[in-house]
């Protein structure tokens, strides 16, 4: 039986998937959403673990929410806590094995998108 402390930090734990359970249609389906892109882009360019928090997006809390989960169950990000936050960082070693150069021409792709004329992003 287990303690209830030890009941409390089992369920903060996420699931993630295993690198060799990390699906390409399931990546390009994540990466299709403008507010998951923007996510993924934002981590990119931060370099380092970030907190749900440090992302403004012009969306409520609770998509906001989903968007993660999605990002992490198809293996994009990682997210874990620390402390009372939720920190993500991208699987960039993971997809960066399983599928060579996609995660860095996504990006590059997104920023020339963003710099046309008309685009907001």
């Amino acid at each position: 039986m287990q303690t209830p402390s030890a009941t409390a930090s089992t369920s903060r734990v996420l699931e993630h998937p295993a690198r060799e359970d990390i699906r390409l249609e399931s990546v390009l389906h994540a990466l299709s959403d403008p507010m998951r892109l923007l996510v993924v882009r934002s981590l990119a360019a931060a370099g380092t673990e970030q907190s749900c928090s440090v992302l403004d997006l012009p969306i409520s809390k609770s998509t906001t929410t989903h968007h993660f989960r999605v990002l992490r169950e198809c293996g994009v990000v990682s997210q874990i806590y620390r402390g009372t936050a939720k920190m993500n960082a991208l699987r960039r070693d993971d997809l960066e094995a399983l599928f060579p150069g996609l995660l860095d021409s996504v990006l590059t792709a997104a920023d020339r998108q963003a710099e046309r004329p008309g685009e907001d992003r």
